[in-house]
């Protein structure tokens, strides 16, 4: 009598982790850090800082690695340079900004996604990193306002509106985009009326979006992935642009 007493109050007790609800997805709000490789720092250097006139700086930079170059869009969003070889792929990491970096961490693990620890960045934000499908690296980042401190005006956008890589596997990615993570459809199309070569996926909790390049050849030569692996600044007229820059 005393042993089934013990294992009525052991399912007592067991029941409430049994029936846990899985933890809750945090809020994904904007595409806040993009990192390229350059095969020529300096002549890059100057593009982003000369010819869009972004403005450079080194402290509330992310990361702490020596790259090539930090330019801010705004205060919260970045594109960092690194050093890489032609063969390289384009984008070397792209960051999201999140409500909670250690939640976001224990969401993913349960939901099988292997990352990394919880660490804290060159600027102050907390961060965890993940691999997706395709192997591109994703950063997750604190959702820290003014990283940059008191930037002067860009000469012609303060907004970064989304950022695009090559994707092999469309279904592969979206399990982990829109499945896991919950960005959402905004918009496909392509060269051609019933092909797709371009999906636009916004983030769930903003504006801003990752676009898969699909239909890329694995041949491609490195101009044409220079092409396809991008970034898109936002403005308001493209004339008014044209003339406040050194294009």
């Amino acid at each position: 009598m005393r042993f089934v007493r013990l294992l009525t109050l052991l399912g007592i007790v067991s029941l409430p982790l049994a029936t846990m609800a899985p933890p809750q997805r945090p809020k994904i709000y904007e595409v806040a850090l993009v990192r390229l490789r350059v095969t020529n720092p300096e002549a890059s250097r100057s593009f982003y800082a000369s010819t869009l006139g972004l403005p450079q700086g080194t402290s509330g930079c992310f990361s702490s690695q020596g790259p090539a170059g930090c330019f801010f869009v705004n205060a919260g969003q970045e594109v960092e340079l690194v050093p890489g070889a032609a063969t390289d792929d384009g984008v070397e990491a792209l960051g999201f900004r999140v409500s909670d970096v250690p939640a976001m961490r224990i969401y993913l693990l349960a939901r099988g996604v292997k990352c990394g620890e919880v660490t804290k960045s060159n600027s102050g934000d907390r961060v965890v990193e993940v691999r997706d499908p395709e192997n591109h690296r994703i950063l997750f980042l604190s959702h820290k306002a003014g990283i940059a401190g008191s930037l002067p005006s860009s000469l012609i956008s303060n907004q970064l509106i989304h950022a695009g890589f090559v994707v092999r596997d469309r279904p592969a990615e979206d399990r982990f985009y829109k499945d896991i993570l919950g960005f959402r459809l905004y918009w496909q199309g392509g060269m051609k009326e019933d092909e797709t070569n371009w999906v636009a996926m916004q983030v769930p909790d903003g504006t801003s979006w990752l676009e898969y390049m699909l239909r890329v050849p694995p041949t491609a030569d490195h101009h044409t992935l220079g092409v396809m692996n991008h970034i898109s600044l936002g403005i308001v007229d493209i004339k008014t642009a044209r003339r406040s820059s050194n294009w």
